[in-house]
């Protein structure tokens, strides 16, 4: 998969230390798959979430924080829409981010 937006990772993780480590692992994990539908991404990731319009949340950094990504699963590309706290993720409507 193409992950779109790097720099929106690599910003967070910054302010995040912790998170590092984790959104690294996540970004190779995604980048090496072959996703074509959102069950492929759920059998990799069985505690993400799926919602509406090919979004899916993942648990980052044992559930500290959220990662929401659009995927265009005919174009292998998935698009990071938000990645933020609990609190943060919270405050918005997941599915139009």
């Amino acid at each position: 998969m193409r992950i779109i937006a790097i720099s929106t990772l690599r910003h967070f993780w910054e302010i995040h230390a912790d998170a590092e480590e984790p959104i690294k692992a996540w970004y190779q994990e995604a980048r090496a798959a072959d996703w074509a539908t959102p069950h492929q991404v759920k059998a990799m990731y069985r505690k993400a979430s799926v919602l509406g319009d090919n979004r899916i949340v993942f648990n980052i950094a044992g559930n500290k924080y959220r990662l929401i990504v659009k995927f265009n699963y005919s174009y292998r590309v998935g698009y990071v829409r938000f990645i933020g706290t609990h609190a943060e993720y919270d405050r918005i409507n997941a599915e139009e981010v």
